[in-house]
């Protein structure tokens, strides 16, 4: 998923937290809902300027982030 095409950091909104596009909701905050166990039907209902592909662009996000984040080790070789 692009997720770029959901989301914007502007110094002037949020104090340049990443939000969705054409919104003041942060991505911290749909992460947040997310690790409260809200599913996408909750956040949209909190959040009624949210579409679904939003949510799916902060989760993706949340991935990419993670990937460049964590060092993922090499798989150990097993020797003989």
């Amino acid at each position: 998923m692009n997720y770029q095409a959901h989301i914007t950091r502007d110094p002037a909104i949020c104090g340049g937290e990443p939000v969705i596009k054409g919104t003041r909701v942060t991505l911290r905050t749909v992460l947040a809902s997310l690790a409260d166990g809200d599913d996408i039907r909750d956040i949209l209902k909190d959040f009624p300027t949210l579409k679904q592909d939003d949510v799916r662009a902060v989760i993706a996000f949340a991935a990419a982030s993670a990937e460049e984040d964590i060092p993922v080790p090499a798989t150990p070789r097993h020797v003989a």
